[in-house]
């Protein structure tokens, strides 16, 4: 057995260190004024009902591509963990390779939207936004990246209409929602959905998220906390922990009708695998995908395991599908430095080489 070395000595130093860095911090914290949520400039260019479509500005001197990439965000949380600080966003590293960006932001749906559907959201409003990205550039097909559960919706959108879909990628995408590593699947298999959507209508966003975290309750809960006072000296850090926080607790409600039939088609009948999924008057089939496709997921993803995101592969039409593992989670995935070297580039150049 090593031996614990508590000199009293030692002790004193750490308890003095200890009680500086919680004062710096708290002059820190107090000083870190506005915590914005995105840095890239961008434009708003097209607008419904809660949704709104952006296209970010190009670096000074960045040559576009001629088909534009259009991000597809998932419902839970908001995009601009895509963008969250300026060597830490996967928005930047895009527009960096060339990629002419626009994301859309789906915004709080309250009571009001509380009867839209998965066919409001696939052939209504990522369709629309589609459309108004080759109106404007007088263009036949667009990109997509799909992220998350926006990952899900961008193979249904292309599955009914790749028409107009040039390439697509997936990043931390479910696509098999019960291998037996998803505790999150698992804990959903016996919710009674129906109940919860008769009573609530739109499920609060507060609910899914304490959901979330209570996946991994003392790292996300607890010991992020007590790591936290390593950095409350540095006010750059203690800013970036703040920008993390305020994304993580920004949580929209979902759309009641829409919430009902993505947990019951996907994570409990397993609509991808099973089939039988039904967006307005079609069913999904991914075979019908033959653009190219990128599948990216993360090997410590603890809300999309590796294995549910790789069961993409032979599901798709596509001759020309490729997947990429990242060594990470399912945050880090945007925000790690080493996904800013190793991811966006990834993506930029794989999507230039099919332009």
């Amino acid at each position: 057995m090593i031996p614990i070395d508590i000199r009293p000595d030692k002790l004193a130093q750490e308890m003095l260190d200890y009680n500086r860095k919680l004062g710096q911090g708290m002059e820190n914290l107090i000083s870190a004024g506005e915590i914005d949520t995105g840095v890239t400039p961008k434009e708003a260019v097209y607008q419904e009902d809660k949704l709104t479509l952006y296209r970010y500005q190009a670096p000074e001197g960045t040559a576009r591509q001629p088909i534009p990439l259009l991000v597809v965000y998932a419902l839970v949380n908001r995009p601009y963990m895509t963008d969250i600080q300026e060597d830490r966003s996967t928005i930047k590293g895009l527009l960096a390779t060339g990629q002419d960006v626009y994301l859309i932001d789906w915004g709080y749906p309250d009571q009001a939207d509380r009867a839209l559907t998965l066919d409001d959201y696939i052939n209504g409003y990522i369709d629309r936004c589609v459309d108004h990205i080759r109106e404007t550039h007088d263009i036949d097909h667009v990109n997509i990246l799909g992220i998350c559960q926006g990952g899900a919706f961008s193979l249904m959108y292309t599955s009914l209409h790749q028409d107009k879909v040039n390439n697509l990628v997936t990043m931390v995408t479910p696509v098999d929602f019960q291998t037996p590593d998803n505790l999150l699947s698992a804990w959903v298999q016996d919710v009674d959905v129906d109940l919860a959507v008769d009573t609530m209508g739109n499920i609060p966003g507060e609910l899914l998220n304490w959901t979330f975290l209570s996946l991994k309750p003392f790292s996300l809960t607890g010991q992020k906390y007590i790591n936290m006072v390593d950095l409350l000296d540095d006010p750059r850090k203690v800013k970036n922990f703040l920008r993390m926080e305020k994304w993580i607790f920004d949580s929209p409600d979902q759309a009641g009708e829409t919430f009902r039939q993505f947990i019951k088609d996907f994570y409990q009948r397993n609509g991808f695998i099973n089939g039988g999924v039904r967006i307005g008057e079609d069913e999904i089939d991914l075979g019908r995908i033959s653009c190219p496709v990128l599948n990216i997921y993360a090997l410590q993803d603890h809300l999309v395991p590796p294995d549910a995101s790789r069961a993409l592969k032979g599901l798709v039409g596509s001759e020309d599908y490729t997947e990429l593992a990242f060594p990470g989670g399912h945050i880090g995935i945007y925000v790690s430095g080493k996904a800013q070297k190793e991811v966006t580039p990834a993506i930029g150049d794989w999507l230039n080489a099919r332009t």
